[in-house]
C-alpha cells in the first residue's frame, strides 16, 4: 500500500541502542528498517533492505524483536566467553603455564574462542525466544474497509485450532490484479498470503522475494464458501451416506467451499459427548478442509442438558438441532422443544430445527401405503407444503416464548419461507437457510417414470412440485429475508436407495450439493440479476461466519483472516454431471445444468488446492474449528430483550371490596362447580317439566354404556296379571 508521496520519517529507537563490544570482536548493530508515512498512518518497512513485507504494528515490530533477541543471544555467548578468558588469565597468574612448544596453537585457540559460533543449547534458547505471538492489526487504505479493524479470535476452553501444517514448501502467495469482494464492498486490490494467513491487502505491496504471483485480472477474489449443512458418512435408515469426510470435503474444495459444518447425529439414547467423540474420530483423519460441528438433540433428559453445557464450553459447538419430524426416531414433543430452547438460550448457543409435522407425515404414509402407492411419489404426497409451514410457525412461536434465537434449516417451501419472513417483520430473532437443492431444482422429478431418477430426489423436507418455488426462495435470499445457504449433502448410491424399492418410507433420504452449491447460487442468483457479488459472498460465506461466531477469521478477505480464498471466474461456464463431479455418489440432482461462474483457483489455509481443474488435496489436512458461544451477531438483540421485555409487576392498591361466598356440598365435601356436569346431566340434557318431572323426550341411554338406573337395586320378577291395555278375553294372554 505504499504511495508515491510516502516519505522517510524518524528512525527506530533500535538505532540509538548501544551494545557492548568485547575486546577483539566488533559487532555492528543491525540496520533498522525505515519508517514510512502512509496518509495518516505510520508503518515499519520490515526487512526493507531484503525486500520484505510491511508491518503496521504500533509497538515493537517483528523485525526489531528478532534482531533484539539475536543480539541478546550473541551477548550471552560473549559474556560466557569473557568469563572463560578471565578464568584462564587467573590460572596463568597463579603459575600454571601453557606448554612452551604450543604457543601458536594457544594463540589460534584463543582467536577461535573469540570468534566461535553459539553452542546448540544457545541456538535452541534463541529459537525458543523467537516463538512469540504476533498480534495482527488490520490497516486498510482509504479505498478499503475501515481504517482500523482488529482481528480477534475467541478460543474455547480445551479446543484450539492447530496451525495449518503442510508438507509443501509453498507458503507465500500474491494474488495480483483481482477484484476483492467482501459482503460489504468490492475493491481492486492485491492480496498477499503467508503461512496460511492474509498478511496484506492493497496496492503496491512490498513482498518477499520468491513469492509466487497469481494473475487475477478479470477475476473476483472472494472468501471461501462455508457450507452450513452437511451429513458426511451419516448412519441413516439402515445404511451410511456414501460421501465420507474425505470424499465430501474433497468435493467441497472443488466447488469453492473451504469449510463445512457437519451434524453430530447419533441414535436416540446416545449422550452428546459420546456422539461428539465418534464424529471427531471419523472426521479428523480424513478432512481435506476445515470443519466445524453442530450437535443434534434427539432425546431429552437431565443428563443431556448437563452434557450440552460441556459441549459448548469445552468442545467448541455453539448450535443444537432438534427435529419435529421422523416420529419415534428423532422427533421431540413440544414440551421437550421448549426445554431444549431454554437450555440453548442459557448457554448462549443457537437453536436449529428441522421443521415438519411428524405426526401428520406418519399418518399420511400409512394411508398411502394402504392405497398401494409405494413409489417415490408417495414420499412427496405424504409431505404437503402446509406440513412444513405449520411446524416452522410453531417452532418460531415456541422459541419466542423463551427468547431463544432460532435457525430453521433447509427451508424448502414458500409457506415455510413466508412464516420466517412474517416473523422477522414482527421482530422475531429467526433465520432461514435454503439449500442448493431447493434453489436449483423442484419436486416434479418425484413423478419421473424412472424409479432411480425419482428416488434420487427423495429428501426431507421434500422438493416442492411448484416449479416457481426455487425462484421464490432465491428472491427472499437475495432480499435478506433468508440468511445463508447450505447443501444438506447426504448422498446414497442407487443400491442404497433401492432399500425402498417396494416401500417409499424405506428410501434413504438425501441428495448431493456440497460441490455444486456455489455455482448453482451464482447461476440462479447473480447471473440471473437477483443479487450482486457482495450478497453472494454474504449468503455463501460471511453470514454463516457471523452466525456461528468465527468472523472475521472466516468469511472475509482482510488482514489477519485465514487464507481461505476463491478466485472466481464470472465468465467461465461448466455443465454439472455425475460423470465429472468429484463426489463418490453415482447421481447428481443438477444433471445437465449449465452454470456461469466457476472457481478457477481455490486456496485453503494458504495452499492452492484447485488449479487448472486439478485437485491437490491432502487427507487430514483440515482442522477442527471451534465455534464459541454468545455470538454478537445473534445475541446482541437477545440480551437487550431480556432487559427491555422482562415481565414487570403492576403496582396497585389492594382490593377491599366484597368477596362472594362459596357454598360447600355437605354430602360430597366439595365445592359445587356449575361448570362440571353432574352425573344426571350425562343422561338428561332437557330441562324438567313444569311439574318437576323428567322430560319424556329425553333418553335414559348413554353412549358410555352407563344407564340411569345402574345404581338402583334390581327388583324381583313380577308377573303382570293386568298387562297394559287391559286383560284380553282371548287366549293370547
Amino acid at each position: 500500500m505504499a504511495t508515491e508521496n510516502s516519505k522517510d520519517v524518524c528512525d527506530s529507537p533500535l538505532e540509538a541502542a548501544s551494545s557492548p563490544e568485547p575486546v577483539g570482536v566488533r559487532h555492528s548493530p543491525p540496520r533498522a528498517p525505515p519508517r514510512r508515512q502512509f496518509n495518516t498512518m505510520f508503518g515499519v518497512v520490515v526487512d526493507a533492505h531484503d525486500n520484505k513485507s510491511i508491518d503496521f504494528g504500533s509497538g515493537e515490530s517483528p523485525y526489531h524483536r528478532r534482531m533484539r533477541l539475536k543480539l541478546e543471544a550473541v551477548e550471552k555467548s560473549e559474556a560466557a566467553l569473557a568469563s572463560q578468558n578471565s578464568t584462564g588469565k587467573n590460572k596463568t597468574e597463579a603459575g600454571i603455564e601453557s606448554p612452551a612448544n604450543d604457543s601458536s596453537a594457544c594463540s589460534s585457540a584463543s582467536t577461535g574462542n573469540l570468534e566461535r559460533s553459539p553452542t546448540d543449547e544457545e541456538k535452541q534458547a534463541a529459537e525458543e525466544k523467537l516463538e512469540v505471538e504476533e498480534i495482527l492489526e488490520v490497516v486498510m487504505d482509504a479505498h478499503g474497509a475501515p481504517v482500523s479493524e482488529v482481528v480477534t479470535v475467541q478460543h474455547v476452553k480445551g479446543v484450539v485450532a492447530e496451525p495449518f501444517k503442510t508438507k509443501s514448501a509453498q507458503n507465500r502467495l500474491l494474488l495480483k490484479g483481482g477484484q476483492v469482494v467482501n459482503d460489504d464492498l468490492m475493491v481492486q486490490a492485491d492480496v498477499y498470503i503467508e503461512d496460511g494467513i492474509i498478511r496484506q491487502v492493497g496496492s503496491d505491496l512490498v513482498i518477499p522475494g520468491g513469492t509466487r504471483s497469481i494473475d487475477c485480472r478479470g477475476k473476483l477474489v472472494m472468501p471461501g464458501g462455508i457450507d452450513t449443512h452437511t451429513h458426511m458418512e451419516l448412519p441413516f435408515m439402515g445404511t451410511k451416506s456414501v460421501d465420507d469426510f474425505y470424499w465430501g470435503t474433497r468435493a467441497a474444495l472443488a466447488g469453492g467451499t473451504t469449510m463445512i459444518m457437519d451434524f453430530v447425529l447419533d441414535s436416540k439414547g446416545v449422550l452428546p459427548l459420546e456422539a461428539y467423540n465418534k464424529w471427531r474420530e471419523k472426521a479428523d483423519p480424513k478432512v481435506c478442509c476445515d470443519y466445524a460441528l453442530h450437535m443434534a438433540i434427539t432425546w431429552w433428559s437431565d443428563k443431556v442438558k448437563e452434557e450440552m453445557a460441556v459441549i459448548c464450553k469445552e468442545k467448541g459447538i455453539n448450535s443444537f438441532k432438534v427435529f419435529t419430524a421422523y416420529k419415534d426416531v428423532f422427533m421431540l414433543r413440544d414440551d421437550e422443544l421448549l426445554k431444549v430452547f431454554a437450555a440453548c438460550k442459557e448457554l448462549g448457543s443457537l437453536a436449529q430445527v428441522h421443521a415438519e409435522n411428524g405426526d401428520v407425515i406418519a399418518e399420511n404414509c400409512k394411508k398411502l401405503l394402504a392405497l398401494g402407492i409405494t413409489g417415490p411419489e408417495g414420499h412427496y404426497m405424504a409431505r404437503s407444503e402446509e406440513v412444513e409451514e405449520e411446524a416452522t410457525h410453531r417452532c418460531i412461536m415456541l422459541a419466542n416464548q423463551v427468547n431463544c434465537p432460532l435457525y430453521v434449516v433447509h427451508v424448502m417451501s414458500k409457506g415455510a419461507a413466508d412464516s420466517i419472513r412474517r416473523a422477522r417483520s414482527k421482530g422475531a430473532v429467526v433465520w432461514g437457510e435454503p439449500i442448493a437443492a431447493g434453489l436449483g431444482t423442484d419436486g416434479t422429478h418425484h413423478f419421473n417414470s424412472c424409479w432411480r431418477h425419482a428416488a434420487g430426489h427423495v429428501m426431507g423436507p421434500t422438493l416442492k412440485e411448484d416449479p416457481s418455488t426455487p425462484g421464490y426462495l432465491m428472491d427472499l435470499l437475495a432480499n435478506g429475508d433468508l440468511e445463508c445457504t447450505g447443501s444438506d449433502n447426504c448422498t446414497f448410491n442407487a443400491d442404497q436407495k433401492a432399500l425402498g424399492k417396494d416401500d417409499f418410507t424405506k428410501i434413504p433420504n438425501g441428495v448431493n450439493g456440497v460441490e455444486d452449491r456455489m455455482s448453482v447460487i451464482w447461476e440462479k442468483g447473480v447471473h440471473s440479476g437477483k443479487m450482486d457479488p457482495c450478497r453472494f459472498v454474504a449468503v455463501t460465506s460471511t453470514n454463516a461466519a457471523k452466525l456461528f461466531n468465527i468472523y472475521p477469521r472466516k468469511g472475509r478477505i482482510a488482514v489477519g483472516s485465514d487464507a481461505d480464498v476463491v478466485i472466481w471466474d464470472p465468465t467461465a461456464m461448466r455443465t454439472i454431471s455425475a460423470a465429472t463431479h468429484h463426489q463418490k455418489v453415482d447421481f447428481n440432482i443438477f444433471e445437465g445444468m449449465t452454470c456461469h461462474g466457476v472457481p478457477k483457483i481455490v486456496i485453503a489455509n494458504g495452499r492452492v488446492v484447485l488449479e487448472e481443474k486439478e485437485l491437490h488435496v491432502t487427507q487430514g489436512a483440515g482442522r477442527y474449528i471451534p465455534t464459541p458461544c454468545f455470538s454478537q451477531y445473534v445475541y446482541n438483540r437477545i440480551q437487550c430483550r431480556d432487559v427491555s421485555r422482562a415481565p414487570k409487576k403492576v403496582e396497585r392498591e389492594p382490593y377491599d371490596g366484597a368477596i362472594v361466598e362459596i357454598k360447600m356440598d355437605d354430602k360430597k365435601g366439595s365445592v359445587e362447580n356449575p361448570i362440571t356436569a353432574s352425573r344426571d346431566s350425562m343422561f338428561h340434557s332437557r330441562p324438567p317439566t313444569r311439574g318437576g318431572g323428567r322430560n319424556m323426550h329425553d333418553s335414559g341411554f348413554s353412549i358410555s354404556g352407563n344407564q340411569i338406573d345402574d345404581n338402583k337395586p334390581q327388583q324381583a320378577h313380577n308377573r303382570h296379571i293386568q298387562p297394559p291395555g287391559g286383560r284380553s278375553s282371548g287366549g293370547l294372554w
